[in-house]
């Protein structure tokens, strides 16, 4: 793993797959999961294509990460999360991601499999990938690609998932690191990912300050308790790959250091199996590299097929092939180019590998449904059969192969090959040991041989073994050379002898004690007994004695052991009833002679057949012998043999009796066989029509049963967003009612036609409501408010859009401020008016009590005598006693509100009052007596004596007195 979450190609991207029950599944991984992890995060849903997904808007609830629907070449970027889109399959290409139109129909689609192969492609060892909830096996083909590459791959604990197919499926298969519940895989993540950084980093030192030596080290004690276990040596495999995989363990157990590792698989033995099963990389598909295949199927193998005589035998190696795709695939291609020529060679496909759990699943033939991907609809229909949960290929595939467990290293190899694909070995191997096997491979191919490796291998320093046929897929042809036997012997490759093989001295010491009556009896029966078999009572040969091939070879057809079938064509009849005779009646026939054609010539065979004791009382077992029957040794020549004819003449009778009768029987057999034949063929055409109606049905009921499940998947992706959105409204109801219930005032949200729809508990007071008058016209409902139409002002607001205000009155002399506005939808469409109402009796009240305030002082202010004026703060009139319109011939109109220095022809700007006013009162609260002198306009020169006081309050004022002062 990079030493930090972000590395030069970006940053470390997690692909996570769900299905049924995902939604709850991310919800608490996100829940669980810090926002500045350093990581990208992709999710692959399993989506309805028709329907537009919520699930991005609901996560982002969940994370503070931005979480966003991805975007064809959208570049990934830390602490991001991307979701697929509806109908789209995913992929992640130079650090993009990559949208494409999915080919596959409805319910066959994989694309878990599918990013998560991309995924293990371009990450490589910096790979994650996790697998959530859900039906079915998407996600472990995915999986496998990223645990082969060398990356992290966690489950989720199916018992604690909600739907526990997919977890399953992977925990099964064994490609899961880590299985948990979901809480706690963000901890365990970000925890892995740590220690491979440091670990990392440490390697990174020890590059440059120790030898190559010292890192060797730290695995040879691991490889050497692993050889012990084992007995697998893998002190030559690539450093890289062994040191990652033992760095996954490490981590999967919780270690830090090479030291605790070794202690641990001491103490638990298990682990030694468990880490020889991680080294042993089983990442394979059908068709890997489809144009290395292709070019293999249209070039390659048409070549090798070409100018073979009809009893040629293919022989074919497939070193390394894990569980059995590749060896499929190639048998595929060598059955298609067969049909093509035509030819009908005998194929021979040996299947070897390291691993016998692979070797297992190989034998076995049986692949997931998510194969799918990788095979055409062709051959996913001449090659395969559908059984429930899969795919199995078909018998006539399956006898092509043989497979067996074999280290390709240190056991023999097959000989005498016309093709070997070695694609999944040498990449994991050190030079060295690859120029060990390159010539062993050689040795292996006949003159002319293919030997097929992957893109990534080469034939190395072996050039003079091999001429390439295609450089780019690693396709070369054998050739001979004085190089291959020097190379070969060079290699040092030594294999031991078999188990069951022994020394020759060990031979002639055992033959020396051999039983001489055992002897005796074995030369007895090889020289004088004659050729026989044994069969059951159909005629199926159980066992063969001596030199049959006289008597007995293959019929044409379909190729059967019953030996009526194999018999002579002159000895069948003869044969069938004997073998009848026997079987039913328990009769021996002994020393029947009967005339044969054999190469050519017509000779006298001599049958027996007679019943055998058998310990198994269940099955009857027959002996079957033929003899050649010598010719009579002619006596002495005479013309006159006394009883000559007579005797001839018997034997002819004997023969014409022999023939009436066998003449009736073949009779009687062939009506009967006939009848027997027409029944059968009757059957088995009816057995034909319902086995394809029955087929057809099925195939229609699996299509059913996979679309049906792909939308149910579906339905219940889409119910969680749903249910998600129910409980978002849920707790927003539950807001507005809380809201509604703790608003001071009355509200009632009515209709268009203004039928109650709902309302506040303050509303009671007003129209006496109850919980039933919810849907009835407010117009029925009796109200407290006098001298208001409400009503009429709520159609109004309806029909102008408009809203408006009203201060009402109950009977009971409570005021309220009515507002009516516009009931609007979120799409802005007037469905209804909202009246609230605010109380405002205090507001009233207080008014009421200003008001009268205000009237007492304008009276107390009209009755004195003296001019006087009530100035704001910034001297504007708020009042004026009478006596001051009088004396100065004003009126109020033109004193209230205008500036004491505006008023008139401004002949109140006085400088000695304005310095009174601005500069002096400011400092005191009262000005007394203060004389002032001036000529008004209108009015002449008065001499007055002002008195002013500040007056403090919300609003300051000043209270400006004025006495005239007349002459004495």
């Amino acid at each position: 793993m990079a030493p930090s979450p972000t590395s030069p190609a970006g940053p470390t991207v997690v692909g996570i797959g769900a299905s049924a029950g995902g939604l709850e599944a991310y919800e608490a991984f996100f829940r669980h999961l810090p926002g500045d992890s350093g990581l990208a995060f992709v999710l692959v849903q399993h989506l309805d294509p028709s329907h537009a997904s919520l699930l991005s808007e609901i996560l982002q609830r969940c994370t503070a990460m931005p979480v966003l629907e991805a975007e064809d070449q959208m570049a990934t970027a830390a602490n991001t999360v991307y979701v697929i889109p509806p109908n789209h399959d995913m992929t992640l290409c130079n650090g993009r991601l990559r949208l494409s139109t999915p080919e596959l129909p409805r319910g066959q689609r994989m694309p878990i499999d599918t990013f998560f192969r991309s995924l293990a492609d371009e990450r490589r060892f910096n790979a994650v990938g996790i697998i959530l909830s859900g039906t079915g096996t998407d996600g472990t083909l995915g999986l496998r690609a990223i645990y082969g590459a060398g990356g992290i791959t966690f489950a989720q604990e199916p018992a604690s998932a909600k739907f526990a197919g997919m977890p399953e499926s992977v925990t099964r298969a064994g490609y899961a690191s880590h299985v948990l519940p979901v809480e706690d895989i963000p901890t365990m993540l970000l925890a892995s990912l740590r220690q491979l950084a440091t670990g990392d980093e440490s390697q990174t030192t020890a590059d440059a300050t120790t030898t190559p030596a010292a890192t060797a080290d730290d695995t040879s004690a691991v490889l050497a308790l692993l050889l012990a276990a084992t007995g697998h040596d893998f002190s030559l495999y690539k450093k890289g790959t062994i040191g990652r995989r033992i760095a996954r363990r490490m981590v999967q157990h919780q270690l830090t250091g090479m030291d605790a590792y070794v202690s641990y698989i001491r103490e638990h033995p298990a682990e030694s199996q468990a880490l020889f099963k991680d080294l042993l990389v089983n990442v394979t598909s059908f068709f890997r590299d489809p144009e290395a295949f292709e070019v293999l199927g249209q070039e390659i193998i048409p070549n090798l097929l070409a100018g073979k005589p009809a009893d040629y035998v293919l022989r074919v190696w497939v070193a390394g092939c894990a569980t059995g795709e590749e060896t499929y695939s190639i048998a595929m291609l060598i059955r298609e180019s067969m049909e093509q020529a035509p030819k009908a060679l005998k194929v021979q496909i040996y299947s070897t590998d390291l691993d016998e759990e692979a070797i297992t699943v190989a034998r076995a033939g049986f692949y997931p449904l998510n194969v799918t991907a990788d095979l055409t609809a062709e051959r996913l229909q001449r090659f395969f059969q559908k059984e429930d949960g899969g795919y199995r290929i078909k018998k006539e595939v399956r006898e092509m192969i043989v497979f067996a467990a074999q280290n390709v290293i240190k056991d023999p190899p097959f000989t005498r090959l016309d093709l070997i694909s070695c694609r999944n070995v040498m990449i994991y191997l050190e030079p060295a040991l690859q120029n060990r096997l390159i010539p062993a491979l050689h040795y292996a191919l006949k003159l002319g041989g293919v030997l097929f490796l992957s893109p990534a291998e080469s034939i190395g320093e072996h050039g003079a073994l091999f001429t390439p046929l295609n450089r780019k897929w690693q396709i070369y042809r054998a050739i001979n050379s004085t190089a291959s036997s020097r190379a070969f012997i060079a290699g040092q490759l030594s294999w031991p002898i078999a188990g069951g093989a022994r020394p020759p001295e060990e031979v002639a010491t055992k033959a020396g004690q051999t039983n001489l009556a055992e002897l005796t009896r074995r030369a007895l029966l090889q020289s004088f007994a004659p050729a026989s078999v044994v069969t059951d009572a159909k005629g199926a040969i159980l066992f063969v004695h001596g030199d049959t091939g006289r008597f007995l070879r293959p019929a044409p057809g379909r190729a059967t052991l019953n030996v009526v079938e194999m018999a002579l064509d002159d000895l069948q009849l003869e044969l069938r009833a004997a073998l009848l005779g026997a079987a039913e009646q328990g009769t021996a026939t002994t020393g029947r002679e009967l005339s044969a054609r054999i190469d050519g010539k017509l000779q006298r065979v001599s049958l027996s057949v007679r019943p055998l004791p058998s310990r198994d009382s269940s099955q009857q077992l027959l002996l079957v012998s033929f003899q050649d029957v010598l010719p009579a040794v002619p006596g002495p020549s005479s013309d006159h043999t006394p009883g000559h004819g007579a005797a001839d003449e018997q034997r002819v009778a004997e023969l014409e009796r022999d023939l009436a009768h066998t003449w009736e029987n073949l009779q009687a057999t062939i009506e009967s066989q006939q009848a027997s034949n027409e029944e059968l063929m009757s059957t088995n055409e009816e057995l034909q029509s319902t086995n394809e109606e029955l087929q057809s049905t099925n195939e229609e009921l699996e299509t059913s049963k996979e679309e049906l499940q792909s939308i149910n998947e579906e339905l219940v992706t889409v119910n969680a967003e749903l249910q998600a959105t129910v409980d978002q409204l849920a707790k927003a109801q539950n807001d507005l009612k809380n809201l509604i219930d703790n608003v001071s005032g009355g509200i009632v949200f009515l209709d268009q036609h203004l039928h109650i729809r709902c309302f506040t508990h303050e509303m009671k007071l007003l129209f006496r409501l109850t919980a039933n008058d919810v849907g009835r016209p407010l117009a029925d409902i009796k109200c407290d408010i006098v001298g208001a139409d409400l009503l009429g002002n709520a159609q109004a607001v309806i029909d102008t859009q408009q809203h408006c205000e009203r201060e009402v009155h109950t009977v009971h002399g409570t005021s309220y401020q009515a507002r009516l506005k516009p009931y609007r939808t979120r799409d802005e469409t007037i469905d209804g008016v909202v009246i609230t109402f605010a109380d405002i009796s205090d507001r009233v009240e207080a008014e009421a009590r200003v008001s009268a305030a205000r009237l007492f002082s304008e009276s107390v202010v009209d009755t004195v005598r003296e001019p006087l004026l009530v100035l704001a703060g910034d001297l504007s009139v708020v009042a004026a006693s009478r006596s001051f319109y009088k004396r100065f011939r004003v009126s109020a109109q033109e004193t209230i509100g205008r500036r004491l220095y505006d008023l008139g022809e401004r002949q109140w700007d006085i400088p000695a009052l304005r310095d009174l006013l601005t500069n002096i009162l400011p400092r005191d609260q009262a000005i007394e007596d203060f004389t002032v002198e001036h000529d008004f306009a209108g009015v002449g020169h008065l001499k007055m004596v002002l008195n002013a006081r500040r007056i403090t309050g919300e609003q300051p004022l000043i209270l400006l007195a004025m006495e005239e002062v007349t002459s004495a």
